[in-house]
């Protein structure tokens, strides 16, 4: 037959020092490890992880009002868009209806092209009027 024995806290409860040792061991704040949640990422990683799963990594983080206004820019190259004016036979040739907004200055042009888009770079604005053609900005 097995003797069934209390756990030893349960027995100590009430005393003054519950099995702690001496009175002051257990008197400062040292030994309860922290205030709150602080000291989490160290000596208490089990009870973060397991109880409290939304202290654990980034959590909440909420991208800049200016970060979330950029949308991408659909950008075309003027030997694309020469490609393009010599494929469909045009002297003028509207981006926007291509769906692109930035015209980038990779490549030549074999004819003078007017070239309608919302935004250009530096380099393709010479470009176009360097080669006869014109530009115009929405």
């Amino acid at each position: 037959m097995v003797v069934k024995t209390r756990k030893k806290i349960i027995k100590l409860r009430g005393s003054r020092t519950c099995a702690g040792g001496h009175a002051k061991k257990r008197r400062g704040a040292g030994s309860r490890g922290g205030r709150g949640n602080a000291g989490l990422g160290k000596h208490k990683k089990s009870l973060m992880v397991k109880e409290m799963p939304k202290h654990y990594g980034r959590y909440g983080f909420k991208l800049p009002q200016k970060v979330n206004r950029l949308k991408e820019i659909n950008a075309i190259k003027l030997r694309d868009i020469d490609i393009l004016a010599n494929k469909l036979g045009l002297e003028q040739v509207d981006l926007t209806k291509f769906g692109y907004d930035k015209v980038l200055s990779g490549g030549i042009l074999t004819k003078p092209i007017t070239v309608k888009a919302k935004l250009f770079s530096k380099k393709a604005k010479q470009m176009i009027v360097k080669y006869g053609g014109s530009i115009i900005e929405e």
